[in-house]
């Protein structure tokens, strides 16, 4: 049985949710098969003290004088008009927001997303037996676009920081969940209201096992069960699915498959509230990565969630990056 997995040991050491998950109420994290482009060791190379873009929006309300006051305005007729009032008031709440979120600048607003979706393909290296042949859903960590976008996802629910969800309605970030039963149990609630907001919820698994130890009909009872979760719940049966801690098996996406999931995104960098770790050796981020991190609070972490996103925006945002919906995108 060929295994594909994430090499989860440099995150351990830390006590983070390591290259994938830290489980919780007594689920161990068993040993994983490395992948060719393993974690890379803690440090980020892009603390919050970046260098600022040139295509970075500073915090100055937009009516403020000097250059960095003037605003894009769109193409056509119109184009040496004022901008219209309404995105006059929108930019400000998006400065004021960032503002009170203590962001070292605004976050870039994404394009709109493409008419014609991207071919997603599976990573070389991380197919199993089959894969083609059977029409297994793809594997991928990056989506192929040359936006500069990323995309962020945010795995398990263990921590249900409200200070989030507003920090995340403020700035209209948009953001992938993907969930799992024996943590979300605790507060259904947390979640509706995060859905309300736009945030589309998909696939961890019931319980968090390491799936390539469990038989085909095993996988599929994770797989399936929390597909029916959140239907139930929620009202929509997920497309998109992450095996916990990065691993799978020909099994996992068979099984997969018969659940009704069509895509499974792993991740290309990792970002923690003191460090972002990459997968690639050169350690710098690409148009249409996936970036990976988890609902975690001060009990794991140095800080709380809203400290995570203030470091992962800091740094998209001073490489001239957005943040994009990645289901627009498939």
């Amino acid at each position: 049985m060929r295994v594909v997995g994430q090499n989860d040991k440099s995150r351990r050491n830390g006590g983070a949710a390591g290259c994938g998950h830290v489980a919780r109420g007594g689920i161990a994290l068993l040993a994983v098969a490395a992948i060719a482009a393993g974690c890379a060791p803690p440090g980020d190379g892009g603390s919050q003290s970046a260098l600022p873009s040139p295509s970075r929006q500073p915090l100055e309300a937009p009516h403020a004088k000097g250059p960095q006051a003037k605003e894009p305005l769109a193409k056509g007729p119109h184009a040496k008009d004022a901008p219209p009032k309404k995105f006059r008031s929108a930019q400000a709440a998006r400065v004021a927001a960032a503002k009170h979120w203590r962001l070292a600048g605004v976050p870039l607003t994404p394009p709109p997303p493409p008419a014609r979706k991207p071919a997603i393909t599976t990573r070389a290296g991380f197919e199993v037996d089959g894969h083609e042949e059977l029409g297994l859903p793809p594997v991928f960590t990056t989506v192929p676009t040359k936006q500069k976008v990323v995309f962020l996802t945010i795995d398990d629910g263990a921590e249900k920081d409200p200070a989030f969800l507003r920090m995340m309605s403020d700035l209209q970030v948009p953001y992938t969940a993907f969930l799992s039963d024996y943590l979300i149990k605790e507060d259904y609630g947390y979640f509706e209201r995060m859905q309300a907001n736009g945030v589309v919820l998909n696939n961890h698994t019931l319980h968090h096992p390491y799936l390539p130890a469990l038989s085909y009909l095993r996988q599929k009872r994770e797989i399936c069960g929390m597909q029916e979760v959140i239907e139930e719940r929620y009202g929509k049966r997920p497309l998109l699915f992450r095996p916990p801690f990065g691993n799978y098996d020909r099994n996992t996406l068979r099984a997969a498959k018969r659940c009704g999931i069509r895509y499974v995104p792993l991740w290309n960098e990792e970002v923690f509230v003191d460090r972002w770790d990459y997968r690639e050796w050169d350690r710098k981020i690409r148009p249409g990565d996936i970036v990976l991190t988890h609902f975690r609070g001060r009990e794991d972490w140095k800080g709380t969630m809203p400290d995570m996103i203030r470091r992962f925006l800091n740094k998209v945002t001073a490489e001239g990056y957005a943040v994009a919906r990645l289901e627009d995108y498939l």
